[in-house]
C-alpha cells in the first residue's frame, strides 16, 4: 500500500463517518412537521420557517467554518459544530413558541455548517490525490446519504415509542458522538496569520471577479431548492396526497402500510440510491467533464420532477421518483466541489466552496419557507413543486458556459510574485 493510501483510507472513514451522522438528524427534520404542528395547532408555515432558517444559517455558516478551519484547523471547526449542532438539537425540544424553535435553529444549522460539506470535503479533498479526488469527494458524499438512509426512519420509529422532544434530545447525543472519529482526520495544518492575510483576499476577489465562479454559485442554487424542499415536505406531502396502499400489496408485506410511513421511507429510498449515484457522479468526474455531467444532472432532475407532479400520486410513483431522485440527489456535490477544486486549488477550497454552498442554502431556505406558506394558501404543495421544476431547468442551462480550466494568477498578486 503506497504512502499516500495509507494517509488517505482513515481520513476518507472518518469524514464519512462525521457526514453519515450529520446528514442522519438533519435528514429527519421533515418526519417532525406534523407532530409538532399538531401539538402546539402551527400553521405548516411556521415549522418549516424554522427549518428554512436552519438551512439558512447552515449555509452562512458554511464559508465562516471552511475559513476557521484553514485557520486553526478542521477539528477545532468540526468540534465546535458538534456543540452547536447537539446543543441547539436539545434546546430545540424545550420550544412552545414558533419564534423560539426558528431562533435556535439558527444554533442548529451553524452546527451542520461545522459538521458538514464545507469542512469534511476539504479535508477528504486535500488528502487525495489528484486521480482519486472527485471519486474520493464522491464516496464521502455518499456516505451522508448513508446517513439518510436510517436517520428519517430511525425519527418514525422513535416517534412511536417516545414525544417529539425526547427525539431531539437523543439525536442531540447522537451527534456529539462524531467527535470519536475527529482522530482519524490526522493533525491538519492551519495556514499562518500572514498567509491568509496575503492570499485568501485575493483569492476571493479573484473567484467573485470570475463569471464561471457566479454560475457555478448562481447554478447549485436550485439544487439547494429542491433537495430542501424534498427533504422537509416530501413525508408531509406523501402522507396527504397519495393514494392508499394496498393491504395485499408488496409495501404493506415489508410493514409500509400507511402513507406517514411511506413519506419516511421515501427520503430513506432517496439516500439509498444515492450512495451509489454519488459514487458513480465522482467516477465519472475523474473522466469527464464536470460543468457537463452537472448540466445533465439538473436537465434529468427536471424531467423526473415535472413526470411526478404529471401523473397521479400513488405508492408506486412515490417509491420510483425517490429511486430516481436519489440517483441524482447529492450527485452534483462532488462534482461541484471538484470543480471549485480544480479551478482554484486545494488550498482555500473549503472557503471557496463554502460560499457556493451557501447559494445552495439561499435555495433550500426558499425552498422550504415557500413550501409551507404556498401550503398554507392552496392547501398542497403543487405551485411550489413546479417552482422546483423552473429553477432545475436554470441550473441545467447555467452550467453550460462555465469555463473548466485552472485560473491563472495575475502577474501583478503577491502570490505570484
Amino acid at each position: 500500500m503506497s504512502s499516500q493510501a495509507r494517509i488517505f483510507a482513515p481520513v476518507l472513514i472518518g469524514g464519512s463517518l462525521i457526514l453519515l451522522i450529520n446528514f442522519a438528524m438533519r435528514a429527519s427534520f421533515g418526519v417532525f412537521q406534523i407532530p409538532i404542528g399538531e401539538e402546539f395547532g402551527w400553521p405548516r408555515a411556521e415549522f418549516s420557517l424554522a427549518i428554512a432558517i436552519q438551512n439558512l444559517a447552515w449555509g452562512i455558516g458554511q464559508p465562516v467554518f471552511g475559513a476557521l478551519a484553514e485557520r486553526w484547523g478542521d477539528r477545532l471547526a468540526i468540534i465546535l459544530g458538534a456543540i452547536l449542532y447537539s446543543a441547539g438539537l436539545v434546546l430545540s425540544a424545550y420550544a412552545t413558541t414558533p419564534a423560539t424553535m426558528q431562533l435556535l435553529e439558527v444554533m442548529v444549522g451553524f452546527g451542520i455548517a461545522g459538521t458538514g460539506f464545507g469542512v469534511i470535503l476539504a479535508v477528504v479533498g486535500r488528502a487525495a490525490s489528484d486521480d482519486n479526488r472527485s471519486l474520493a469527494l464522491g464516496i464521502a458524499t455518499a456516505a451522508g446519504s448513508a446517513g439518510q438512509v436510517f436517520g428519517a426512519p430511525l425519527a418514525e420509529v422513535l416517534l412511536a415509542f417516545y414525544t417529539w422532544q425526547s427525539v431531539f434530545i437523543i439525536f442531540g447525543v447522537i451527534v456529539l458522538a462524531c467527535m470519536l472519529f475527529l482522530p482519524m482526520l490526522g493533525d491538519g495544518k492551519p495556514a499562518t496569520r500572514s498567509e491568509l492575510e496575503e492570499s485568501l483576499g485575493s483569492v476571493l476577489r479573484r473567484a467573485f471577479r470570475d463569471p464561471s465562479y457566479l454560475m457555478i454559485f448562481a447554478g447549485f442554487f436550485s439544487c439547494g431548492y429542491q433537495l430542501a424542499f424534498i427533504t422537509a415536505h416530501f413525508p408531509a406531502m406523501v402522507t396527504e396526497m397519495c393514494g392508499p396502499i394496498s393491504p395485499m400489496g408488496t409495501l404493506a408485506s415489508i410493514g409500509i402500510t400507511t402513507t406517514s410511513a411511506l413519506g419516511a421511507a421515501a427520503i430513506s429510498l432517496i439516500g439509498l440510491a444515492n450512495i451509489a449515484g454519488a459514487i458513480f457522479a465522482g467516477w465519472l468526474g475523474k473522466r469527464y467533464s464536470k460543468k457537463y455531467l452537472l448540466a445533465g444532472i439538473y436537465t434529468l432532475r427536471t424531467i423526473a420532477a415535472a413526470a411526478f407532479i404529471l401523473t397521479p400520486i400513488t405508492p408506486s410513483s412515490v417509491v420510483i421518483f425517490s429511486l430516481v431522485m436519489g440517483g441524482l440527489w447529492l450527485a452534483t456535490v462532488p462534482l461541484t466541489s471538484g470543480l471549485v477544486a480544480y479551478i482554484y486549488g486545494l488550498r482555500y477550497m473549503g472557503t471557496l466552496y463554502g460560499f457556493v454552498f451557501l447559494s445552495h442554502q439561499l435555495g433550500s431556505f426558499l425552498g422550504v419557507w415557500l413550501g409551507g406558506k404556498l401550503y398554507d394558501i392552496y392547501g398542497d404543495y403543487t405551485l411550489v413543486w413546479w417552482v422546483g421544476v423552473g429553477v432545475g431547468a436554470f441550473s441545467a442551462l447555467i452550467h453550460l458556459p462555465v469555463r473548466e480550466a485552472p485560473s491563472r494568477l495575475p502577474p501583478t498578486t503577491p502570490a505570484a510574485a
